[in-house]
């Protein structure tokens, strides 16, 4: 029986290469042969500006869903990588359903009529852990934790791992343990080197092999409004999050 990958890439701090990670970790699965929905509940809409082009104004998007006014609207990117695009509206939302029975769910049933449909499915969690973040974990059966390699790297850490082990427990059984991606790197510079190796000896198993280096292609990208492999198929950011995509495939 089909049973799609749902992971939410989350982080409580900004800048981090969350969605980054969301838009080449999509791509690249779908280049690898897979059917990938990409969801933004991000109320920056950071990644439906990335891929999509723009916030959305007027249009179907998941603050609309989440408020039971349509299904959740899909929207194709490229053959076998679809989207469910975000707005700035999306920040009222928890005020919106403080009353909704089983909000928490309101996700996962939405995604239900069409879950089946694809292979993976990532999320893009806002940069903080609140109510939005609780209904992608809810959703979800893996997380992705991106951490760039700096000074600061770990701060808060435990009460996200706190927030994982709180909803699996209580709401969704099937979401198994995090992995950390080291995200932003310079093996040139001492400090990243030494964050990096304390990072792996602290978690083990739970880090990715490969790391995502800094790379100018990465942003170029970005601001192309595409993925990587679009803009810069051979740069060393475009074989970071092939070889990521690999690890997900095979862990």
């Amino acid at each position: 029986m089909h049973k799609p990958i749902i992971i939410s890439v989350l982080n409580h701090k900004g800048g981090v290469g969350k969605t980054t990670t969301v838009a080449n970790i999509g791509a690249g699965l779908q280049r690898l042969g897979k059917r990938v929905l990409l969801i933004d509940i991000d109320p920056q809409a950071n990644l439906t500006m990335h891929l999509y082009g723009e916030a959305a104004d007027g249009e179907h998007t998941i603050y609309g869903a989440m408020l039971g006014r349509y299904p959740l609207p899909v929207t194709e990117i490229l053959p076998g990588l679809d989207m469910v695009i975000s707005t700035l509206d999306l920040s009222g939302v928890e005020i919106d359903l403080q009353n909704e029975p089983g909000r928490e769910y309101i996700l996962r049933e939405l995604l239900t009529p069409v879950v089946n449909d694809y292979d993976y499915i990532l999320i893009d969690c806002p940069p903080s852990i609140g109510l939005i973040t609780v209904f992608a974990l809810s959703t979800s059966t893996h997380t992705i934790i991106p951490v760039e390699a700096g000074t600061f790297a770990l701060v808060g850490m435990t009460k996200l791992f706190d927030i994982i082990d709180k909803v699996k427990s209580r709401l969704n059984k099937k979401l198994s343990s995090y992995r950390i991606l080291i995200t932003k790197y310079d093996g040139r510079k001492t400090i990243q080197r030494e964050i990096a190796e304390h990072i792996r000896k602290k978690y083990g198993n739970k880090v990715f092999r490969t790391v995502v280096n800094s790379n100018v292609a990465l942003e170029e990208a970005t601001m192309a409004k595409k993925s990587v492999f679009d803009v810069a198929p051979k740069s060393p950011g475009a074989e970071n999050y092939i070889n990521i995509c690999k690890e997900i495939l095979q862990p």
